[in-house]
């Protein structure tokens, strides 16, 4: 029976306590989206650049991290926190101005550390030698949206750059010991299972942390949206994910630590697949499967 290194049970080792993210917004925007390589964005992205439960980049840091405190008192009673810098891409941005929300964020005590998306074209020297800094003082987790391995797919959904730089920034990031977790999207068109699980394999190479294992979320006012209504183009079923991600489970080294098997999408922007909405459903559904095919111990999906 194969065991999946879980992402709630990594931070409970490590910090103790149940951990909670707090969506965070840094007010930043993407060189797909400001010119600099397109205005548009990668094809998939929301208006909100993947950041679409973030607070309001108008609101202070600090003032944030108390919104989306909020939010999770329901759920929390005692833990910590991670700061999550979400929307589009966070490290693109003056590098004081990337030294001033960075510090505000680890600033509380309940703060254990800080996560910050971003791409891997988006992290030059100065950049590296600021996250460094940072985790030398609480631990910082860096996720690149890879997406996929794959030029083709790479090439329709407007990524923006090859390989070639993101291997460069997992060597420097690994230089500074900073924790990495990789981003992939399953259900992209036209890549078939083996197609992902080459993905998978090609991140068994590097020294990454974590993955994020995406379902592809078709919403409203995207140019994969226009792309779906032209096409109709066959989405993954849930049966079919599930498999999927068995086998990217099975193929995937034993020592990165899932970060996420699904993946929320806003149900009022959400085109398809509908059935990803009902999040207990996906998730009970996958247990079971997991469990009925000697996948995983336990009935816990971590999202």
């Amino acid at each position: 029976m194969e065991q999946i290194n879980r992402l709630n049970s990594y931070y409970k080792n490590k910090f103790g306590c149940k951990i909670y993210k707090l969506s965070l917004n840094g007010g930043m925007t993407c060189p797909n989206r400001d010119g600099t390589l397109g205005t548009n964005g990668c094809i998939f992205c929301s208006r909100g650049g993947s950041g679409d439960f973030a607070s309001h980049s108008s609101l202070s840091i600090p003032e944030q991290i108390e919104e989306a405190k909020k939010l999770v008192s329901r759920k929390i009673s005692d833990g910590k926190y991670i700061a999550y810098f979400q929307a589009y891409t966070n490290t693109y941005a003056d590098v004081f101005y990337l030294k001033k929300i960075y510090y505000d964020a680890i600033a509380p005590d309940d703060i254990v550390g800080i996560s910050i998306a971003t791409r891997p074209d988006c992290l030059n020297e100065d950049v590296i030698e600021l996250l460094d800094e940072i985790n030398h003082i609480k631990p910082v987790y860096i996720e690149l949206g890879l997406q996929t391995i794959h030029e083709e797919s790479a090439q329709f959904i407007r990524r923006g750059y090859d390989l070639s730089v993101f291997e460069k920034a997992i060597a420097s990031l690994f230089a500074i010991n900073v924790n990495i977790v990789v981003h992939l999207i399953i259900g992209l068109p036209h890549e078939s299972k083996e197609m992902i699980l080459e993905s998978i394999k090609y991140l068994n190479q590097f020294p990454i942390h974590g993955v994020k294992l995406q379902l592809l979320h078709i919403l409203k006012n995207t140019d994969l949206a226009d792309y779906y209504e032209q096409t109709n183009f066959p989405v993954l079923s849930l049966e079919e994910y599930t498999e999927i991600i068995a086998a990217c489970i099975e193929h995937l080294r034993s020592d990165i630590v899932i970060h996420r098997m699904t993946g929320d999408g806003n149900k009022r922007e959400l085109t398809a697949p509908l059935w990803s909405a009902d999040k207990k459903r996906v998730l009970n559904y996958m247990n079971k499967y997991f469990s009925e095919h000697n996948i995983v111990q336990g009935r816990e999906v971590w999202q």
